[in-house]
């Protein structure tokens, strides 16, 4: 059997995914096999593993951390919002269907089994597992059959470490206020507090430290500072929308953040590469005059098209991409693009919408997902992005809708299915407007660098040298950045004593 010890927070965003992301790493690092575990992920930014399997992307951050392939027992249950009040439910990495909140609340528990089934294929392979919570423990409304905070910790019988975020304020009632709602049984599970994102002279927390730990009768182990690691987010509380000023680099690349974006993390790379500024816009006074757009990925293509449309962004990126902006769509963002959009079944919201007619393609929307990962690499295109034919391409594909070519289009690349080993044209391209439906498109170096080269030579400008680290070699130094920061902060001793107890 695995030891086990379990990351639940005083709210969303307080550091939970980071922090059982550091334990893993430091747990690595110490000569552990160690696998990261979330029953219920509710998020927007999904994986496809090599099975063709769906599961969130902030427990394949934690793998990678680990050290270990991504894999879907580590989050059994993935929720993908489609609107307000409804997700589309997700099981061991394959679609179960869409749910109101009302009907998933009531449906939960019978999914308890395969929870139990994920974790204990894990316990048996294992020597540490690392347990993430979700949201708070605290909300009093959604205690009843919870499967992911107190409720699983009871389930695996895991002692807790409770999180929060002193960044926003009123951490001392946060911690006290977590504990003070929970039941007798689910406090004495918690056997450590930690205080995250500090900023600051840490001897003026000790009194209240004090304070903290007599009302509550739990140890504080740890204060750690605001930690500057460049890793995946995963949900939309993620600072990264905050940028949405051009920067005043060699390139500005403007993405449209649609009220449902996904799989934002298709552009760490540019967001990180110096010489690029890259932004999120919401408005047509925002937008300006970018070199180019990127109309991302969406869990509700027809409703973010409506909303691009109502707000005056539509008819702006018009007038951009006919003043010779690059417009690159990936996959919902590649939907709008085409001539018209149709989803009779309500995959994602039943309804039929034109397009912004860009390309000769209908999407028909049906209930099978698409998921898949994909090797290949472009084809002769036109434009200013010609530059990148014959470079090698490699992401993964996740969508519900199949595109339909009314008249004869130029591909964008031409790939392989590795799961399946089908060959296909993917995308389409068509002056300087691009779509494709592989997310992780831009993580490649080489495409990297052949975008900034092609827009700064389309400006007149010579390029300059960018520097742009290899993805995979970027990640290991973050997760080494953030175990070394994490063991400097956080009683690990404590830790280790609480997991052999």
């Amino acid at each position: 059997m695995a030891r086990v010890i379990m990351i639940q927070g005083t709210m969303s965003s307080a550091g939970k995914s980071l922090l059982t992301a550091a334990l893993c790493r430091i747990f690595a690092q110490d000569g552990y096999t160690v696998s990261p575990f979330k029953s219920q992920n509710m998020a927007l930014n999904s994986y496809i593993t090599k099975e063709g399997l769906e599961m969130g992307r902030a427990q394949v951050m934690q793998a990678e951390a680990a050290g270990i392939q991504p894999s879907v027992l580590m989050n059994p249950i993935l929720l993908k919002p489609t609107s307000d009040m409804g997700s589309q439910v997700i099981v061991n990495g394959e679609v179960l269907g869409n749910m109101s909140a009302q009907e998933y609340f009531q449906f939960k528990e019978q999914l308890i089994p395969e929870i139990k089934k994920a974790y204990e294929k894990l316990d048996k392979n294992y020597d540490m597992i690392v347990i993430e919570g979700a949201g708070s423990p605290a909300e009093i409304n959604l205690k009843e059959n919870d499967i992911v905070n107190m409720g699983m910790a009871k389930m695996v019988d895991a002692p807790v470490l409770l999180v929060g975020d002193i960044d926003r304020g009123g951490v001392f009632a946060q911690l006290y206020g977590t504990c003070a709602l929970l039941e007798e049984d689910e406090k004495n599970r918690i056997k450590g507090l930690i205080i995250n994102k500090f900023r600051g002279d840490r001897s003026l927390l000790d009194n209240g430290i004090k304070m903290l730990e007599e009302k509550t009768g739990i140890p504080v182990l740890g204060v750690i500072p605001y930690l500057q690691v460049d890793l995946e987010e995963e949900d939309s509380l993620t600072e990264r929308f905050g940028n949405t000023t051009v920067q005043g680099k060699f390139v500005d690349i403007a993405v449209i953040r649609f009220p449902h974006i996904s799989n934002f993390t298709d552009f760490q790379i540019l967001e990180r590469t110096k010489e690029i500024s890259l932004r999120y816009v919401t408005s047509e006074t925002e937008l300006g005059r970018p070199d180019m757009i990127i109309l991302p990925g969406t869990k509700n293509t027809i409703a973010d098209l409506k909303w691009m449309r109502q707000n005056g962004l539509e008819a702006a990126i018009f007038k951009a991409s006919k003043e010779d902006a690059i417009l690159f769509g990936i996959c919902g963002g590649f939907q709008m693009m085409g001539t018209e959009i149709l989803d009779e079944e309500g995959s994602e919201q039943a309804g039929k919408i034109d397009g912004m007619k860009l390309f000769p393609m209908r999407t028909v929307f049906r209930n099978n997902k698409k998921r898949t990962r994909v090797k290949g690499s472009f084809l002769k295109l036109e434009g200013c992005l010609s530059i990148l034919e014959n470079t090698l391409v490699e992401g993964y594909e996740i969508h519900m809708g199949e595109p339909v070519f009314l008249e004869q289009v130029n591909s964008l690349s031409c790939v392989k299915d590795l799961i399946t080993g089908a060959l296909y044209f993917d995308g389409a391209c068509k002056g300087n407007c691009y779509g494709t439906y592989i997310h992780g498109i831009f993580d490649q170096k080489k495409i990297a660098e052949k975008l900034f080269e092609s827009i700064c030579l389309k400006k007149g400008m010579k390029p300059e040298q960018m520097i742009v680290m290899d993805q995979k070699d970027w990640k290991q130094k973050q997760y080494n950045d953030l175990a070394e920061s994490v063991r400097a902060y956080l009683d690990m001793e404590r830790i280790y004593e609480i997991l052999r107890k």
